[in-house]
């Protein structure tokens, strides 16, 4: 039962928000944030994710149907039901919610609006090329929400690693993508791949992750982190580095570059963060 719900949402890939969302709060509280924070923050970070991709697994099902790519997911194969994921959405937006409220009053505030942009994630395909920097919000408001849950407000730091994540998770994705790019012409939808072709989509996912350390190094100057903390951005800008120079070699490296390389790039910051404040 747990093992089919978990395989909809693709849970393991929960790796590339949960570091942000601890960042921030480890950055806000200048070191450990208490058992409660840390629990509540994990499971509005779930919950969220888990709602998202139920949304997207539920609107998507047309056009998995289609793809050799997602044809065996298990809300095309039934495994899951139109009626299960549903409830499954409503709780994961329940417990979302209920978190929120337990957390603070701006959390609380903020929920819905937060579902919102996390749902319509997966209509924007079927219109819009900027999917994919869409997608790159619903994960970069992690870092934020980490922020908001131990100081109750939103600080300027805090949007600049926001935005980091936002380029980040899109330029990865249009890499991601490219494997989609004949059918998404095909069938009518919308991607960079699809608009700009292979060697314009790869420009595109660079400069996307040019961004993407921009950011986090305003982030690391306006959040006053030092060496450990420094050293972190320089760690993720060799991490996409080398997340390209797989993708240049071979397609097929597609999958280890989205899932291995921006796992360890996620963990990685996270240790250092946690060093900095150790040692600071």
């Amino acid at each position: 039962m747990i093992k089919k719900y978990m395989e909809l949402v693709k849970f393991s890939h929960t790796i590339f928000s949960i570091p942000f969302i601890l960042i921030a709060m480890i950055v806000a509280a200048e070191g450990w944030f208490g058992w409660k924070l840390f629990i509540l923050g994990l499971l509005a970070a779930v919950s969220a994710r888990n709602f998202a991709m139920a949304v997207n697994r539920l609107v998507d099902r047309d056009i998995d149907a289609k793809n050799p790519r997602t044809q065996d997911r298990p809300s095309v194969t039934g495994e899951v039901s139109e009626s299960e994921i549903k409830l499954f959405i409503l709780a994961n937006a329940l417990i979302f919610i209920g978190s929120a409220y337990m957390i603070n009053d701006l959390a609380f505030k903020l929920s819905i609006p937060v579902l919102i942009i996390l749902g319509g994630y997966s209509y924007f395909k079927r219109f819009s090329e900027f999917s994919h920097l869409v997608l790159g919000v619903s994960l970069g408001l992690a870092p934020i929400a980490g922020a908001v849950a131990v100081t109750g407000t939103i600080p300027c730091w805090s949007v600049f690693l926001a935005f980091g994540v936002m380029f980040w998770v899109a330029g990865f994705d249009v890499l991601y993508s490219l494997q989609d790019m004949e059918f998404d012409k095909k069938e009518g939808l919308y991607s960079i791949p699809a608009m700009v072709g292979e060697k314009g989509a790869v420009f595109i996912s660079r400069m996307f992750h040019v961004l993407a350390v921009i950011f986090w190094a305003l982030f690391s100057a306006y959040a006053g982190v030092g060496f450990f903390g420094w050293l972190a951005v320089i760690f993720a800008a060799g991490m996409l580095y080398y997340e390209h120079k797989l993708v240049s070699r071979d397609y097929k490296n597609i999958p280890k570059a989205f899932f291995d390389v921006n796992g360890i790039l996620g963990i990685v910051f996270l240790i250092l963060i946690i060093l900095d404040k150790a040692v600071g």
